[in-house]
């Protein structure tokens, strides 16, 4: 996985889980959804890059 890929997929999981924590704090019931879909977002994103790697080797 490229580090950009790697980086990018990573920002992706800490801004969704910030989003996340700042619905949670404000009881904001969308923007914690929609912290939940952005984290896993980036984990979707982190396993298809690790799995294409795999496939490269």
């Amino acid at each position: 996985m490229a580090a950009n890929e790697k980086a990018r997929a990573k920002a992706e999981q800490a801004a969704g889980k910030a989003m996340r924590a700042a619905g949670r704090a404000t009881g904001n019931k969308k923007m914690q959804a929609k912290g939940h879909a952005a984290q896993a977002q980036g984990q979707a994103r982190e396993a298809r890059d690790e799995t294409t790697d795999r496939f490269r080797r």
